[in-house]
């Protein structure tokens, strides 16, 4: 949810303000329009502190899936509404000053904001998601986010420098030609925060999730031409008195039959937005060299929750799931052998796992990887959108063994690190589904504050599993995210799935205990009869054995140290991983990342114990990449 001051700038001084009713280059008040009820004042301005703030809410997560949520996206949003806020509060303010008849400009200034909300809704459902900018064409962030501020700027100032006037001109309105006192200004003030927290928590919790954005800011221009017809029909109520009365009511009439007209054009929100984001498009331009056709995205599923927009979209046999304009999830090869391994590496080294908690649902395949194990008899979930696990799951029943219906799984709507804060469990496993850092607020599922917080909630040998996209990141921050999770874990352990032999992605394995894995015994639990399904489930995505599973292995911190010498920790207090992914999201080293860190790869023969023949086994196999399915 983002809060913001009310829609008077904080660049206009309040005694700037209480002057603005006072009249106009020493005109005499008489000479000025009689004030309205100061009820109607407050309705009016409370009315566009709600827009306001609502409106906020609903184009930062619209634009989050254009620009990419990162934490420069956010703040780009914030500088360009409060830049409009503070300019058009000067601006109304100077029309205050100059104006006989407050009371009509601010009516006008609501009507306006009609088509300004209008305009936006266009703008960023159905204009700007076309314009042909590619971001991978570019490597350097600063490139894309003048761009972006460019489409912030394009798409939602109107409106912003509309509702910066509306303070000064509501003082104005409410004075009535005399120096507005300490107490009114309160009052408008009021009022207006007032209404700009009703409108924050309404369109986060209620309004957007449960209409959709595309109804969200239908509500928005219909409140605004609202708060405009209320202020101009008290002046022209009722409509016999005179003339000018009656023209005011048919224009009044017009207008309201213009704002049907603008409520109907707000255009849908493209389920391709919600799956391709910056990259929509760059992806619908792309040509299929077989056929000449352009790529059509196949949308199977859209939803806008409170937390989240998600989709799940079709290409071919493969399904994928979006959030927020990327990929979180899939059913390619790549993605279901690196959502089986956040599963099945932990909960293999355990020699007996009964509880586990996975931070995040996704697609559900990593927390239905433990469903076909024996031994686990609880399963807890966390996770924070609500319609991932129970719209988006049944996409992908089939590999994540429906795990929402498995009566030993426990989904629990919370922030993870608020449910661990909160709670005393301990579990034999935690894993994450796969977060990318540089979505804002991820990186604080990856500093040392939360891997304590983990390991306080494992059981004496308990087993955790943490990703780590070697994509859209540098050799710096690689080196940072494990020196990370090693000063927690520092007997942790690496583990590869690469595509095509070079790097793709990682996933980190740390115990809280010593740290031996039992090649016999994890080779004999895999060939008895429990666990057909777990080595069924493996045998998918092209691990035939557990020597072939635990031939990822790619390093661990015991021999990494000349490499994460120096590596910078991610703390809570310094959380310089969310501004560094941020600006790497448009790099690709990940084959480099891979190869600087293979050079330090050594066989542990204190890790791996068992017979000769199955270590001799294992070291023949050992870094060669698993069978495509």
């Amino acid at each position: 949810m983002t809060f913001l001051p009310p829609p008077s700038s904080p660049w206009s001084s309040t005694s700037r303000s209480v002057r603005v009713a006072s009249g106009s280059r020493g005109a005499h008040p008489g000479q000025l329009q009689a004030a309205i009820p100061f009820t109607v004042t407050y309705v009016v301005i409370g009315i566009s502190g709600l827009c306001a703030l609502g409106a906020e809410v609903v184009w930062t997560r619209l634009l989050s899936l254009l620009l990419g949520a990162t934490v420069y996206t956010f703040s780009i949003i914030l500088a360009v509404f409060l830049f409009g806020l503070g300019i058009g509060s000067a601006l109304g303010a100077a029309l205050a000053r100059s104006s006989r008849n407050p009371v009509r400009h601010l009516g006008i200034s609501q009507l306006l904001l009609a088509p300004a909300v209008a305009w936006s809704a266009y703008m960023i459902h159905g204009s700007l998601p076309y314009w042909p900018i590619a971001p991978s064409l570019t490597q350097s962030p600063w490139i894309s986010f003048q761009l972006d501020l460019m489409r912030c700027v394009w798409a939602i100032l109107p409106a912003t420098l509309l509702w910066g006037a509306s303070f000064p001109l509501a003082l104005a309105a409410a004075a009535g030609g005399r120096r507005a006192s300490g107490r009114l200004v309160a009052a408008v003030y009021v009022a207006n925060t007032a209404g700009a927290i009703v409108g924050a928590l309404a369109f986060t919790f209620w309004l957007t999730p449960g209409f959709g954005s595309q109804d969200a800011q239908r509500i928005l221009i219909v409140l605004s031409a609202l708060a405009g017809v209320i202020t101009l029909a008290i002046r022209a109520w009722p409509p016999w008195k005179s003339a000018r009365h009656a023209a005011a009511a048919v224009a009044l009439a017009l207008a309201a039959i213009l704002v049907l007209r603008l409520v109907d054009g707000v255009p849908p929100l493209p389920g391709a937005l919600v799956a391709l984001g910056r990259s929509l498009a760059f992806r619908l331009g792309v040509r299929n060299p077989q056929t000449g056709e352009r790529y059509q995205p196949n949308i199977l599923y859209v939803g806008e929750g409170m937390n989240e927009s998600v989709a799940v979209s079709g290409n071919g046999r493969v399904r994928l799931f979006h959030v927020s304009g990327k990929i979180e999830a899939s059913t390619s090869p790549k993605d279901m052998r690196l959502q089986r391994m956040l599963a099945e590496v932990p909960a293999l080294i355990h020699p007996r796992p009964r509880s586990v908690l996975i931070v995040g649902f996704g697609a559900g395949v990593t927390a239905g990887s433990f469903v076909p194990y024996p031994s686990i008899e609880r399963i807890v979930v966390c996770e924070l959108e609500p319609l991932v696990p129970q719209r988006v799951s049944q996409y992908f029943r089939e590999e994540n063994f429906d795990v929402v219906s498995d009566p030993r799984v426990q989904i629990v709507y919370d922030d993870a690190r608020h449910y661990m804060l909160t709670s005393r469990e301990r579990f034999d496993v935690i894993t994450s589904d796969p977060i990318h850092p540089w979505v804002r607020g991820s990186a604080a599922l990856y500093s040392q504050d939360y891997f304590e917080m983990v390991r306080r909630h494992l059981n004496p040998g308990g087993v955790v599993s943490q990703w780590v996209p070697l994509y859209q990141s540098s050799d710096s921050t690689i080196r940072g995210e494990l020196a990370t999770f090693f000063s927690v874990f520092p007997t942790g352990t690496i583990w590869a799935n690469n595509e095509r032999g070079q790097g793709y992605d990682l996933v980190l394995v740390g115990t809280n205990g010593p740290a031996t894995i039992d090649l016999g015994q994890v080779e004999a639990r895999l060939r008895s009869p429990d666990y057909a399904r777990v080595l069924g489930s493996l045998e998918g995505v092209g691990f035939k054995s557990s020597l072939e599973l635990f031939s990822a292995y790619a390093g661990r911190n015991a021999d990494l140290g000349s490499w994460l010498a120096g590596a910078e920790i991610n703390r809570d207090r310094r959380l310089w991983l969310q501004y560094r992914a941020g600006l790497e999201s448009y790099t690709e080293q990940e084959v480099d990342i891979y190869a600087q860190l293979a050079r330090f790869r050594r066989f542990p023969d204190d890790l791996f114990v068992g017979s000769d023949s199955l270590k001799r086994a294992f070291m023949g196999s050992a870094g060669q990449p698993p069978r495509t399915p």
